[in-house]
């Protein structure tokens, strides 16, 4: 029996319907056209559009790219906003620029996705060598941009909430444990020692009395820090970041902005031996003031160039890698300071709760994670203390 149609074009044919779907602005009525193999097949995917309209969809909603509504989102909306870091909206765009843009998923249509396809994304992405914490990352993002499509009318479910998508798993626990490194106490001995005439001591003692994050480090004033109650206020961050314009282009820039977290808007104690050392860094900040004269920026911030200037934190690295390499100490990252900090606040007991709150992590979770290489030992302690009631 042969299929009916009415409409041909490039020498195939097919069924045509049409549906009038409203107004445009000066009244005249928007039909829309549907094709299809057949009549039915025709009329079902009106009726699809029509009720996807009904239900709040946009009426364009069938034309745009799950790549093309993403890039607008984030380059119109996101990156202007004042809720968003620049460090923030770089990390964002990174994610776009890497696992969006030119992949499998960017030309899906947003009409027609569905959970699967984001997450035969994700297990391809698996197996071809990315870790579930880049997965995770990038289904974040997606799941927020998801939630603005939504808003406008351009899905009516959300592919990437809880319950339809699964994050392959690989060992992340153990790896995570591979990472922490920390410095023994022979290399803090030799750090000591040949930091001495560096411009870098108190910067490196303070990271690793404190905890403090690198930026956070390069983000203290001298007005954070109270020399006669012993502790010093973290409020501020140095950055830097690529500042990213809306035609793509990068500008490098440093920029001080508030911290990772609320959590990391923190009071925390300087020991009594670091106070003598931020004298002395005092002292070196005055002497620099005056050897520069004119020429020296005084922007109040403890750690500065010779000029006054914010330290580039590429010079910050490079300086640490020759420290490391002249102590003859195997190479750690800057991080490895605050991860020895909290290591030997465990060792001390320090109850979890504090560390946690000294190290400014947003969740007991997160510093429980990181730091379960320490517990296995005070596991066995606690339960040594159990012995008396077998004795």
């Amino acid at each position: 029996m042969a299929v009916k149609i009415n409409y041909s074009k490039n020498g195939n044919e097919y069924f045509r319907v049409t549906a009038t779907i409203g107004r445009d602005a000066n009244g005249k009525l928007i039909r829309k056209e549907f094709y299809g193999k057949s009549k039915k097949e025709a009329e079902d995917k009106r009726d699809e559009y029509l009720n996807g309209i009904k239900n709040g969809l946009n009426i364009d909603y069938t034309n745009i790219s799950l790549g093309e509504l993403m890039h607008l989102w984030l380059f119109e909306i996101v990156r202007i906003s004042n809720k968003i870091k620049p460090s923030t909206f770089q990390r964002y765009e990174g994610i776009y620029r890497n696992y969006i843009l030119n992949s499998e998923i960017y030309g899906l249509r947003l009409c027609d996705l569905k959970a699967i396809q984001i997450q035969r994304y994700y297990n391809k992405l698996y197996e071809n060598g990315k870790s579930s914490s880049v997965i995770k990352n990038l289904n974040k993002l997606l799941k927020t941009f998801f939630n603005y499509a939504m808003a406008e009318g351009y899905l009516l479910k959300n592919p990437c909430r809880t319950g339809n998508i699964v994050i392959p798993k690989d060992c992340e626990f153990e790896k995570n444990q591979d990472k922490i490194e920390v410095f023994s106490n022979e290399e803090i001995n030799l750090l000591k020692i040949n930091l001495e005439n560096n411009r870098l001591k108190a910067l490196i003692l303070l990271a690793l009395g404190t905890g403090l994050r690198e930026g956070e480090l390069l983000g203290l004033k001298w007005s954070d820090i109270d020399f006669t109650n012993k502790e010093l206020k973290v409020e501020r961050s140095v950055k830097q970041v690529n500042i990213i314009n809306s035609d793509g282009s990068r500008e490098y820039k440093t920029i001080v902005q508030t911290p990772k977290s609320k959590n990391s808007i923190r009071t925390v104690p300087i020991p009594s031996n670091l106070i003598p050392i931020l004298k002395e860094q005092e002292l070196q900040q005055k002497q620099d003031r005056l050897k520069a004269g004119p020429l020296y920026i005084n922007n109040e911030f403890v750690f500065t160039t010779e000029t006054g200037n914010l330290i580039d934190a590429r010079n910050l690295l490079r300086s640490y890698k020759r420290l490391l390499k002249k102590a003859g100490i195997p190479y750690k990252k800057f991080h490895a300071l605050r991860h020895t900090y909290a290591t030997k606040l465990f060792e001390a007991n320090v109850p979890l709760k504090t560390v946690q709150t000294l190290l400014g992590h947003s969740d007991i979770s997160i510093t429980a994670n990181i730091y379960t290489h320490v517990m296995p030992k005070e596991k066995i302690e606690a339960a040594e203390k159990l012995n008396n009631l077998f004795a």
